[in-house]
C-alpha cells in the first residue's frame, strides 16, 4: 500500500482493471471522477460507464462532470486533497489547473509504446498499420497531449490474428500492472522520467464509422489488419448489393482479378480480389442478420464469382 490519498480518473472498461487492482491492493482511492451516464442501445436508455460500475461496488466516492475543465468541476476536485490523480482513459483532456493540483503530480496509463501512437485509438490504430509489438506507457501528465515524461513502459507482441477486442483486454491488464509498478517506484523514490522524443510520434486518431469501410484496391494484408484493428467497433465493412455487410475475420490469399470481385465461395471461405492479392472472408454479418460464419452464411446466401462488392456498386 502506497498510503497516497489517490483520485481515479477513468471511464471504459479498459480503466476498470487498473480500479479493481488499486482496491485490491488496499490503495486509499479517496474519489472516482468519471463520465456522465450516457444512452445507449436501441432503446437510448442511460447507462453508467464500467468504472463507475466497479466504483459503485467498492464504495467509492462518484463526481461525473460533464466538463472536468469547469471552475467548479476543478473546485471540487482540489478540496479532496489527493496526493495523487491517476488518470486511464478518462476521455477529456484535462486542464493545467487540475494538472497543479496532485503533489505527487498526475499519472496516466497509455495505450502505446510512447511516444508512438499518442491521441484517442493507439490500440486500434497499431494493429491497422500492421504493427508487431506495443504496450503500455505510464507517463506523468502534461497540458500537452500524451506528451508528458515516461515513468515505466511494458510490451507486449501483438499476434497476427489477433484483433482489437482480445488485444484491449489483455492491454488492460498489462496497464494495471505497469500503473501498481509506477506506484511502488513512486513510493520508492526511483522513478527517472524520460522526456519523449516528438520526433519518434505519430497519431492516433479516434475512430469514426467511416474508418472501417474496406478499400479493395488495398493490398490483402492492409486489409486484414484493418480487419482486425476495427472489430469490435466500427467494425470492417462493405456492401454487398446495396446491404452493409460486417467483416469480422479474413485472412489473405494469393488470388487475382478486379477488385472487390468475389473469386470464389464455398465451405472454406469466401475469396474476395483486391489490390496484389485476395482476402478470404471467415466470418461476416449481412445487414439485419445474424454474425454467421461463411459457409453458415453460404448455406442461405449463395454467392456467384464475379459479383463486385463495395458502395459503387450498390
Amino acid at each position: 500500500m502506497s498510503g497516497f490519498r489517490i483520485v481515479f480518473m477513468g471511464t471504459p472498461e479498459f480503466a476498470c482493471p487498473t480500479l479493481r487492482l488499486l482496491m485490491e491492493r488496499g490503495e486509499n482511492v479517496i474519489a472516482v471522477v468519471t463520465q456522465p451516464d450516457r444512452p445507449k442501445g436501441r432503446g437510448q436508455k442511460e447507462e453508467p460507464p464500467p468504472v463507475k460500475r466497479v466504483a459503485l461496488q467498492h464504495g467509492i466516492p462518484l463526481f461525473q462532470p460533464v466538463k472536468v475543465r469547469t471552475p467548479e468541476s476543478v473546485e471540487r476536485i482540489r478540496a479532496l486533497a489527493p496526493d495523487l490523480i491517476v488518470v486511464v482513459a478518462f476521455g477529456q483532456i484535462l486542464p493545467q489547473s487540475l494538472l497543479d493540483i496532485p503533489s505527487r503530480g498526475c499519472i496516466n496509463v497509455h495505450s502505446s509504446l510512447l511516444p508512438r501512437y499518442r491521441g484517442a485509438a493507439p490500440l486500434n490504430w497499431c494493429i491497422i498499420n500492421g504493427e508487431s509489438e506495443t504496450g503500455v506507457t505510464t507517463m506523468m501528465m502534461d497540458a500537452g497531449l500524451d506528451t508528458g515524461d515516461i515513468l515505466l513502459m511494458k510490451r507486449t507482441p501483438i499476434d497476427p490474428d489477433e484483433d482489437a477486442r482480445a488485444l484491449h483486454d489483455r492491454m488492460s491488464l498489462l496497464g494495471a500492472e505497469a500503473l501498481m509498478e509506477t506506484l511502488e517506484l513512486l513510493k520508492a523514490g526511483k522513478l527517472s522520467p524520460q522526456k519523449q522524443d516528438d520526433a519518434l510520434t505519430c497519431y492516433a486518431p479516434l475512430l469514426k464509422k467511416e474508418t472501417g469501410e474496406i478499400d479493395w484496391h488495398k493490398s490483402p494484408r492492409e486489409i486484414k489488419n484493418l480487419v482486425r484493428g476495427v472489430t469490435p467497433w466500427p467494425g470492417a465493412s462493405t456492401r454487398l448489393n446495396g446491404l452493409l455487410l460486417k467483416l469480422f475475420r479474413v485472412s489473405t490469399a494469393q488470388g487475382s482479378g478486379v477488385a472487390g470481385s468475389v473469386l470464389a465461395a464455398d465451405k472454406e471461405g469466401i475469396e474476395v480480389a483486391c489490390g496484389g492479392g485476395s482476402v478470404i472472408i471467415q466470418e461476416l454479418q449481412l445487414e439485419g442478420k445474424k454474425r454467421l460464419t461463411a459457409r453458415e452464411f453460404l448455406a442461405g446466401y449463395p454467392l456467384s464469382s464475379g459479383l463486385r462488392l463495395g458502395k459503387e456498386f450498390a
